[in-house]
Order: structure tokens, then C-alpha cells, then sequence
């Protein structure tokens, strides 16, 4: 009897698991306020402790608002291969506010903060890339679409490179130009953290003998790289993707992925050129730098929070036709992250591939489709198979690197696809 209460009970978790997190919110807000405001007012209240509560106001605003949206996702979460990179990218608010505020409240521990921080970037780039690519897939065969359209041209500073020839080169450039930061990223990450270890990091420090500004240049490069390939399969893809309000979208990882990189590197460039200096003597530029950043991310978080709300909201997917997925398939699918180390080895065996070739003096788009080269390296193996309890799979349109998927899929009219997204 008491069995089939405790499964009758979690069985409608979708009754209660909103109630139970605005009480556990509130709970929490309830004891680590007083202890916080206690320890200040024992150190005397200084301007730190005056900072961090400023910066603890928006991060508390910020983080429930994030939380409510990625657990209404989980409630209505009909639509798998959307709503899976949806959350992880809605779980950027809560990591980033969280991280900052750790880091200006205890500053010898933003070393590995940060790097937790920088990691995650890469990560939501991956989810936003997969977000647009698995929309685009459930109707139509991207590659062929982009065949028939006219040429896109380069955008300013990049009118001089050669047209990406429509289609499946497109679509590849596209997708490594994207893939390669979710790479490049977590490695200067490492190499930085490994840099700090060994004292020759140099952080905020723009000298030849430090690796500093070495490796925000290679950052620089390759954000900046697969920012301008995330514009050109937009402006190529633009009447596809307009049903689902892709500016919105777009302007959201924009502004907290590249913009908080770039506003760090200013920030940095003006405390060591003396722009910016600090009243307390005992503060120096590093330490300035990273308190003014880890404030600021604080409080554009909450922003991010709100405009997180209206562009990624839950609200298309909630449709009672459709019957939701359970909270097991929910939870674990937006921690499972198979599906980033099956791409990037995708993207690894075919730039590896791409060079060979190369250096052969053969271009992997020369090879036409069906050969068994292109078999081989771009399209899904024969004989791999998913098992059928594969909970992130559901209803899922699995895009390869370079693959048209030729699984059956399920369709939508454009008048149903418009209602849903």
C-alpha cells in the first residue's frame, strides 16, 4: 500500500515540483541571507561586502527566474531534440551568475571558477548550432534546400574570401566553423589553467614573456570565427528558420557568450593601461579587473534571465495532443552529454580526413554522394545502432556532421510548425 502511494505520489510530480521549488528557493533565501549579512556585518561591512550583496541581488533575481523556465521545459517537454539544447542553453544563466558571484566573493577561488565558466561557452554554442540544425532537419533535407538558393555572399571585413559553395560545403563550413570553438575553447581553457600553475600565465598582463595575450588572441580568432559562420548559416537559412524567431535567439548568445569574452579583454586592456584604477592600495590590476568583470556578468545575468524567458520560452511546447516525456527521460537527457563526444569526434575524423585529402590535392566536397569514401566519413555507419532505451533519442532527428538523415521522421505542416515554435 505504502508502494503504490510513493508511485502514485511521484507519478504526478508535474502537480508538485513547482510548489516544491519556490519553497526550497524561499527556504534557502531564508537561511543564507541572515548568515551572509551576519559575516559582513562582523568584517565590518567593507566595500566588498557592499559589492557582493549588490551583485547577490541580481544573481538571486536571476537564478530562479532561469530555474522556473528549464523546469516548465521539463514539464512540457514534448519536443526532445529542441527542448534538450534549450535547457542546456537556458542553464547558462544559472552557471554564469553562480560563477561570478563565487568569484567575487571569494577571489582566490576564480581560477577554477572561471574556468568552469569558459568551458560552458563552448558548450552552449554546441547546443545552439544543434538547436537551429535539428529544426531545420525535421522537415527537409537542408543540404539540397541550401542547393537551390542563390549564393551567399561574404559580409563585411570578409568580402575578399571566396563563396561557399551552397549546400553540403556550406553546411560543413558552417558547422566545423562552429564545432571548432566547442573544441578550441575547453584546450585554452586547460592550457591556461596549467599556465596559472606554473606562474607564467600573466592574467591581464599584455607582455611578449607571458601567455596572456597569447591565448586571448587564439580565443579571439576562434570566437570570432564561429560568430561569423553562425551569422552566414543564419542569413542563409533565414525563411526557414523565421517561424521559430531566430534574432531573439541569436542576440541572446551573442550577448553572453561573445560580448562578456570581449567585455573581459577591455576590461583587462583598461586596468593595464591605467584607465581604470583602483582606490584601495592593497587591490592590484589583476584582482581589480577580475572583480569589476565577475560584478558585471552578475548583473547582466539577471537581464539574460529576462530575455532568456521571452525568446526560449516553454509556452509552444506546451500541447496536449502531444504526450510529454517522463521526468527520468526529461532529467537525464539534459545531463547526458554523449551526443558533444560523439560530434566532436565527428568533426575531429572529418577535419583530419579534410587535410589528408588536401594534401592529396582532393576536396572532401568533390567526393558525390553514395561514394563510399563519403559513406564512410559523413554519413551514419551501417550497422550502428541505438538501443531502443536510449532516453535522449526520443522522437529525436539525429544529424550527423554532413549527413541528411534518412531515418523516417515524423512531419508537420508549416501552419502546425508556426503554432508549436
Amino acid at each position: 500500500m505504502c508502494n503504490e502511494q510513493c508511485l502514485d505520489f511521484f507519478s504526478r510530480w508535474r502537480l508538485w515540483i513547482r510548489p516544491l521549488f519556490i519553497a526550497a528557493y524561499a527556504l534557502a533565501a531564508l537561511v543564507f541571507v541572515p548568515l551572509f549579512l551576519i559575516k559582513s556585518l562582523e568584517n565590518g561591512f567593507n566595500r566588498h561586502d557592499l559589492e557582493v550583496l549588490i551583485a547577490g541581488v541580481f544573481v538571486g533575481v536571476a537564478i530562479p527566474i532561469s530555474l522556473w523556465e528549464i523546469i516548465q521545459h521539463v514539464i512540457h517537454y514534448t519536443q526532445p531534440s529542441l527542448q534538450k539544447h534549450i535547457i542546456r542553453i537556458l542553464w547558462m544563466v544559472p552557471i554564469y551568475a553562480l560563477n561570478a558571484w563565487l568569484g567575487l566573493t571569494y577571489p582566490e577561488a576564480s581560477v577554477y571558477v572561471d574556468s568552469a565558466r569558459e568551458c560552458y561557452e563552448a558548450y552552449v554554442i554546441y547546443n545552439f548550432m544543434k538547436y537551429l540544425l535539428n529544426y531545420l532537419n525535421m522537415e527537409m533535407d537542408l543540404e539540397a534546400s541550401l542547393e537551390c538558393k542563390p549564393q551567399v555572399k561574404h559580409i563585411f571585413p570578409m568580402c575578399c574570401l571566396p563563396n561557399w559553395e551552397m549546400g553540403r560545403p556550406f553546411v560543413h563550413i558552417c558547422k566545423h566553423g562552429i564545432l571548432q570553438y566547442t573544441v578550441m575553447r575547453p584546450l585554452t581553457t586547460a592550457i591556461s589553467f596549467i599556465c596559472k600553475i606554473c606562474n607564467v600565465y600573466g592574467d591581464g598582463q599584455f607582455k611578449f614573456n607571458v601567455a596572456f595575450p597569447y591565448l586571448v588572441l587564439i580565443n579571439n580568432i576562434s570566437q570570432s570565427s564561429a560568430m561569423y559562420c553562425l551569422i552566414m548559416f543564419y542569413k542563409a537559412s533565414k525563411a526557414e528558420l523565421q517561424p521559430m524567431k531566430p534574432l531573439p535567439k541569436f542576440l541572446c548568445i551573442k550577448a553572453v557568450v561573445f560580448f562578456s569574452f570581449f567585455q573581459g579583454v577591455l576590461i583587462a586592456f583598461f586596468v593595464y593601461t591605467g584607465a581604470i584604477s583602483s582606490s584601495e592600495p592593497d587591490i592590484d590590476g589583476v584582482s581589480l579587473s577580475t572583480r569589476l568583470q565577475d560584478f558585471l556578468v552578475c548583473i547582466e545575468m539577471c537581464l539574460a534571465a529576462i530575455a532568456h524567458h521571452y525568446s526560449f520560452s516553454y509556452l509552444p511546447y506546451v500541447s496536449p495532443e502531444t504526450r510529454p516525456q517522463t521526468c527520468c527521460s526529461a532529467f537525464l537527457a539534459m545531463w547526458d552529454i554523449s551526443d558533444v563526444g560523439r560530434d566532436v569526434q565527428e568533426h575531429l575524423g572529418i577535419v583530419t580526413s579534410s587535410i589528408s585529402r588536401r594534401i592529396r590535392g582532393r576536396s572532401m566536397y568533390s567526393i558525390p554522394r553514395g561514394n563510399d569514401e563519403y559513406q564512410h566519413l559523413v554519413s551514419p555507419r551501417a550497422g550502428q545502432s541505438v538501443p531502443a532505451d536510449f532516453y535522449q533519442n526520443f522522437d529525436e532527428v539525429v544529424v550527423n556532421y554532413g549527413t541528411v538523415n534518412t531515418h523516417p521522421v515524423q512531419t508537420h505542416s508549416a501552419e502546425t510548425r508556426t503554432k508549436r515554435v
